[in-house]
């Protein structure tokens, strides 16, 4: 059963404010596990071994777009990384970063006293709800599946918890509630399946830091996430470099094109399909007139073009 009074619920909180923040090994997948599962990733990890995305790459793919993203895993054969039908807190401001995972299931007794006990002798503060709150980091994006059940996996008061420690949102294949206390914290945002203000209860922490799927999207711990009006696509760490460095081309591309366009250089038909070795020429001198423009060699260039469905 979840929390029964407001006070009651207050003061597990409070206690979630004073929470560590160190790895939680109730209920996560094992270090050794998540570096195979995700073992195409060759960058720096955190402690528990989930892929760390830079600071940088997450301020680069705020910039990018979603269909473009989408796209570029779909030529490359990541064809569930994407998942729509979302209400959103703020339509305006993206989610971007790091997923840190979690899935619920329906609870089960003897299973919840079981997992109940190990924390407690593990020194674990709060209930499970706050397990995956309290692991969260800056620039982490609390990713959790509950499958779309009625009962709320957040309120304003975990929502702000939240947007301490991570500095950022939430996507919640699951519901939230105290929907005007959270549009009032400055910076958060949400994509949930809707708004309700029933509490959460009938569920218990099953997977942490652990491969879930929202929807129909698989999603592993440290997965780029972008999130916004077009939906929610989930990156694989190793792919992110590859999607956002293509994203940029694309959008620098059709800056390009409209440019040409306008001018009378080219006709649309010439720039939008595979550009001719006249047109990719004429772009690398665009590039040097535009120093804002994000620079690439010919062989980049190239490669950007060979795969062109976009």
């Amino acid at each position: 059963m979840f929390l029964k009074s407001y006070r009651y619920y207050l003061s597990i909180v409070l206690v979630c404010f004073l929470g560590s923040n160190s790895d939680v090994s109730a209920q996560a997948i094992p270090k050794d596990e998540l570096i195979f599962l995700t073992s195409a990733w060759k960058g720096e990890r955190f402690a528990d071994g989930r892929p760390r995305i830079s600071d940088d790459l997450i301020k680069r793919a705020r910039e990018i777009g979603i269909e473009e993203a989408w796209q570029i895993l779909n030529n490359e054969g990541y064809l569930y990384q994407y998942e729509r039908n979302w209400k959103i807190l703020h339509e305006e401001v993206k989610v971007v970063g790091r997923a840190l995972t979690a899935q619920f299931m329906p609870i089960r007794p003897d299973v919840e006293k079981n997992i109940v006990d190990r924390a407690a002798k593990e020194g674990r503060v709060g209930r499970h709800l706050h397990w995956p709150i309290n692991m969260l980091t800056q620039g982490d994006v609390y990713v959790a599946d509950n499958k779309g059940r009625v009962g709320s996996l957040m309120g304003d008061n975990l929502g702000n918890v939240i947007y301490k420690n991570s500095g950022n949102g939430v996507v919640f294949d699951g519901f939230a509630r105290d929907v005007d206390g959270l549009a009032d914290i400055k910076g958060f945002n949400a994509h949930v399946r809707d708004f309700a203000p029933q509490f959460l209860q009938g569920v218990v922490l099953m997977g942490l830091n652990a491969p879930i799927t929202i929807g129909a999207a698989i999603v592993l711990p440290g997965d780029l996430v972008i999130a916004g009006r077009a939906g929610v696509v989930f990156i694989p760490a190793h792919m992110a470099e590859l999607v956002v460095s293509t994203a940029e081309f694309i959008a620098s591309k059709d800056r390009f094109g409209h440019e040409m366009i306008k001018s009378g250089t080219y006709k649309a038909t010439e720039v939008d399909t595979q550009w001719t070795d006249s047109i990719k020429l004429e772009y690398l001198k665009w590039l040097d007139r535009n120093p804002a423009e994000k620079k690439i060699s010919r062989t980049q260039l190239d490669q950007f073009m060979s795969k062109r469905t976009y």
